[in-house]
């Protein structure tokens, strides 16, 4: 697969916000020092969950594929494997895997729950592919259903949570999932980025269906 993907038709934001020092320094610096300090603080528990995912079923402990991340440049994204052995090779484009998947394991179930198979990608952050906070890597196949003004949810680097997480992720459609994205790109700000790691930790604790903003989403759908 090409390193990137065509960005010729991808529209430039009326208000940008990822050109200041905040988007440009800090906050990689922020990301660095992070998802370091994570990876060193949860060292234990993530060798504890790479023998639990191999105990549990056939396969690697880690799953990886490719994602369009910044300006479409193509990475591999690491996760814990949370389904069975080539369970990728069933999935199909633009069908969210959702709780009740018959691929996933029962221990994937837990981690899915709890977001630690996620916790993986503090590597992405860690090698500057991906920030903490950021729209969600999507699937390079997926990129074909945009429409061209949602392209420009390529101009930052994807993240471990975004703002389309904490408003609703799996309930959304793709529609409403890039205007949470590109709404963020054009507030990035510390203050932003703290606030959507608050919520994102509430929402690992309390569960996802407590913080769906039911109101915005019906004005948006016209019900």
């Amino acid at each position: 697969m090409q390193s990137e993907l065509n960005t010729n038709m991808k529209p430039k934001l009326q208000h940008p916000n990822n050109n200041g020092l905040y988007s440009k320094y800090i906050k990689r610096l922020l990301d660095f020092i992070l998802s370091l300090s994570a990876l060193i603080i949860l060292s234990p528990l993530l060798i504890i969950v790479a023998i639990l995912i191999k105990l549990d079923s056939k396969g690697p402990i880690f799953f990886t594929q490719e994602r369009p991340g910044k300006d479409m440049k193509i990475f591999k994204v690491y996760k814990f494997r949370t389904m069975v052995q080539d369970a990728a090779k069933q999935q199909k484009v633009g069908v969210e895997v959702k709780g009740n998947d018959s691929r996933i394991t029962q221990l994937g179930k837990f981690l899915r729950r709890f977001k630690i198979d996620e916790l993986a990608q503090l590597l992405n952050i860690l090698k500057g592919d991906m920030s903490i906070v950021g729209p969600r890597p999507t699937l390079p196949e997926y990129i074909k259903q945009y429409e061209k003004w949602e392209l420009n949810r390529f101009d930052s680097k994807p993240g471990l949570t975004g703002f389309a997480q904490v408003n609703g992720n799996i309930y959304l459609e793709r529609k409403e999932k890039s205007a949470y994205d590109i709404e963020y790109i054009e507030k990035i700000s510390f203050v932003t980025d703290v606030r959507i790691i608050l919520k994102t930790i509430a929402i690992v604790v309390f569960g996802e269906e407590k913080f769906i903003n039911k109101s915005r989403n019906q004005n948006e759908r016209g019900e």
